[in-house]
Parts: structure tokens; sequence; C-alpha cells
């Protein structure tokens, strides 16, 4: 929530609870429930790092802290704009299970593969249930067509482990558990 929380900070000073709504607001289901908490907590730290600062305000009944981002903070935030966002995934935990299966014996990865591509497809189910309830939201949906597109990718990898792992077994370099 770090860099999140700084860009909308850049636009204009705010108070947690404003920040959760923006966030919702821009997101909407394509993020996860956030609760006010979570805000408050990054905010801490992002002003303990030298990243935002905050003046108590008084607002009707109730004291807030108005937040807005220091130059540290506008350089940490433009440093995040300007550089891509990693693009490989190599130290992927089911590729891991999946090897060490193979190759300690702890699991048949057949069975692990299946497993993954049950939870995959739940997942695309779910990312259509997503779409419905996104009502026209072009940011959330996009988001959410994203998700798709790399699960989309995940089930033709794990067909080609499934590939990989028969031609295995059929040239005798794996036996069958």
């Amino acid at each position: 929530m770090k860099f999140p929380i700084l860009a909308l900070l850049a636009s204009a000073p705010a108070h947690g609870y404003e920040l959760k709504q923006q966030l919702e607001g821009h997101f909407g289901a394509a993020l996860p429930p956030l609760n006010t908490g979570q805000i408050y907590t990054a905010l801490s730290r992002l002003e303990r790092d030298g990243l935002v600062e905050g003046d108590a305000v008084v607002a009707g009944s109730r004291n807030k802290r108005v937040y807005r981002p220091t130059e540290a903070g506008r350089r940490a935030l433009d440093g995040w704009v300007g550089e891509p966002a990693p693009a490989t995934h190599l130290r992927d935990e089911f590729f891991m299970k999946l090897v060490l299966a193979g190759r300690t014996g702890i699991a048949e990865p057949g069975a692990l593969i299946e497993r993954q591509r049950a939870a995959y497809l739940q997942a695309l189910r779910d990312l259509d249930r997503m779409v419905a309830e996104t009502n026209g939201d072009a940011a959330a949906a996009l988001l959410i067509e994203g998700a798709a597109l790399h699960l989309d990718a995940d089930l033709k990898w794990l067909a080609l482990c499934e590939q990989r792992l028969t031609e295995e077994v059929l040239n005798g370099q794996r036996p069958v558990h």
C-alpha cells in the first residue's frame, strides 16, 4: 500500500479514511477489502520512514491527522512510477513444490498439477464473478482482465509441465509412482 497511498497523497493531502475511500473508489471490486487500520499502519510506516508528514486537524468533534508527501516521498514515488514492475516469477512456490515432489518423492507431481489447475480454474471463475460486479468501472475491469490473462498463461504452463512429466515417464527417465 506504500506507493498507492503516496500516489493519492501526491494529488492532495488526506487522512486515512479518505485514502481508504479513494482506493476503493479507484479499484472497486478489484481490490481486496481494506480496513482503515491497514491504511493507518501504512501511514505510520511512511511517516516513520520520512516519506510523509502529518498534521493534526480538528474536524468537528474529532481530531484527524492529515498527511502529505515529503520531498523524499515524492522522489520515492517518482522512482516507483519510473521503474517497470518485475516481469518474471522465478521464485514460484508451486514450481518449487513440483520440482521437489518429483525429486524427493514427497508427493505425486501429477496430483500437484491437477490440484493447482483446479485452483487456477476456480480463480478464473471468481474473476468472472468480479467482472460482473465492477458496474462498468473500467480500471477494475482492466485489472481483473489482466489477472485472468495471467491465469490463462499459468494454465498453459501447467499443461507444459504435465507434458514434460509424461515424456519423462514414457522415456523411462522417471519412474511412475
